[in-house]
């Protein structure tokens, strides 16, 4: 979590009424909280800068929406992860997963799978096409969750604290995700074993 920010409701006051340099001050307080957030929730490869700036222009937007009920960080928190989320929506996110991280029957839907690809293709390239074909079955917030949870190993409380769930919501969710995850893979697997020889 970022340092509070000295003096905030004077800051937020100035920057209400559009003084630039409070403007300026706010963001190079709120960015290392913001790019943290921004780093943890994108593929590599993403211009993250672009999307911390999207960030701000949100919270800058926003700002009058603010009523102190929530530590400004937290506000600022839910803000980067929403915005993560929209960024999920219109562009598919690609995990972190290895081929040691299937099953054996999993790697065997993997292998069976009709793909074009030459014979020395990488395992884990196809692993990445069961994984972006299943995630695709998600909804963006479950895909969230799931890479959170799943992948990142991250907390209860940490997946929380980011988008401002309760821990019920956030487990009913985690779970019902899981079960939908397992059920597209069961489908695949089965679509897969009818077309085997």
């Amino acid at each position: 979590m970022a340092e509070a920010i000295p003096e905030l409701a004077g800051c937020l006051a100035r920057v209400r009424k559009r003084d630039e340099q409070a403007a300026r001050d706010l963001v190079e307080k709120l960015h290392p909280l913001v790019i943290r957030i921004v780093r943890a929730h994108l593929p590599q490869g993403e211009d993250e800068q672009d999307l911390a700036q999207d960030v701000f222009l949100k919270l800058f937007d926003r700002l009058e929406q603010y009523l102190g009920q929530v530590p400004f960080e937290h506000w600022v928190s839910r803000i980067a992860v929403n915005t993560c989320i929209d960024k999920l929506r219109s562009r598919q996110r690609r995990p972190s997963v290895c081929w040691s991280d299937l099953s054996d029957d999993q790697q065997r839907v993997v292998d069976q799978l009709p793909t074009e690809r030459s014979e020395d293709t990488p395992p884990e390239r196809l692993a990445w096409e069961v994984v972006e074909k299943l995630m695709l079955g998600l909804a963006p917030k479950e895909r969230l969750l799931i890479s959170w949870l799943d992948l990142e190993q991250r907390s209860i409380a940490e997946v929380c604290e980011q988008t401002g769930w309760n821990s019920g919501v956030v487990r009913i969710r985690a779970f019902r995700a899981r079960r939908k995850l397992k059920s597209l893979f069961e489908a695949l697997e089965q679509s897969t074993t009818k077309r085997a020889p």
